[in-house]
């Protein structure tokens, strides 16, 4: 028996979490929502949040789930990632998902919430000065992602279209 097996991190919908390698990191059903991975590959270091919602002002009562909304999980994913040890100076990002999963009549915005979120992950990204090193966004249909920090792969299972690797 190996000691050293690699460990599946799991991710929800509207959650985050982080890995060291050789551990790998998970989340399934990205429809709207979009995966965000963020690494530091010199440090082998990997985190992903799962973002439903472009913008915490969204939020309409309660406590914010901060990894709900892509203006406050990026930040967080970073100063998580910063207290494993990553360089928030080298951290780099591939982003999946952001499908429109439903077909409708009219231009209404509300009803754009895959396209809105990848544009608002891009744009806190670019306001972090992350770079995007690999995307894989928009379509009609969902993905599952899963991202190794030792070889800096993301597999992209999109349903009814196989696997890539970005």
């Amino acid at each position: 028996m190996m000691t050293d097996q690699a460990v599946v991190v799991k991710v929800g919908i509207a959650d985050m979490n982080t890995v060291k390698a050789p551990d790998v990191i998970r989340t399934s059903g990205l429809g709207s929502c979009v995966g965000i991975i963020l690494y530091d590959e010199r440090r082998s270091i990997a985190g992903l949040a799962h973002i439903m919602l472009p913008d915490s002002s969204l939020s309409k009562s309660g406590p914010v789930n901060i990894a709900k909304f892509a203006d406050t999980a990026i930040i967080e994913l970073v100063n998580r990632l910063g207290e494993l040890g990553a360089s928030k100076f080298s951290l780099k990002a591939k982003i999946a998902g952001g499908a429109q999963m439903f077909q409708f009549s009219g231009t209404s915005d509300i009803m754009r919430i895959g396209p809105r979120n990848v544009e608002a992950v891009k744009k806190e990204l670019t306001a972090l000065n992350i770079k995007i090193c690999g995307e894989d966004v928009g379509g009609n249909s969902g993905r599952t992602i899963e991202f190794n920090p030792a070889t800096l792969e993301l597999t992209i299972r999109t349903v009814n279209k196989g696997t890539q690797i970005i």
